[in-house]
């Protein structure tokens, strides 16, 4: 069992900032990688961005060159960082993690306003 807990979400004007945090906890050793997804209201989750455990990131194409993913081993936590944030990434961001199951946070509300 893999537990996850996201936190750092919050309330941003057009073009701010913000980052994101996961802590995991459990079978650490047994995650392969870390996503993050997000799920605005009345939209399907979508995927985000992935870390996986030899430190390649992919993006989706809507926040390449605006978010990073990044990982924190000591602490077992990743992070988004998100710049140049715009009203469409308004969503609650969920953290993910693949081992042998998916694992899922409970989710951190981004609101983005214009």
């Amino acid at each position: 069992q893999v537990q996850l807990v996201e936190s750092g979400g919050g309330l941003v004007q057009a073009g701010g900032s913000l980052r994101l945090s996961c802590a995991a906890s459990g079978r650490i050793s047994s995650i392969n990688a870390m996503s993050w997804s997000r799920q605005a209201p009345g939209k399907q989750r979508e995927w985000v961005a992935t870390i996986t455990i030899g430190g390649s990131t992919l993006y989706t194409n809507s926040v390449k060159g605006r978010f990073t993913i990044s990982r924190d081993n000591a602490k077992n936590t990743v992070y988004l960082q998100m710049n140049s944030l715009k009203p469409e990434d308004t969503a609650v961001y969920y953290c993910k993690a693949r081992s042998e199951g998916d694992y899922w946070g409970q989710g951190t509300q981004v609101t983005v306003s214009s």
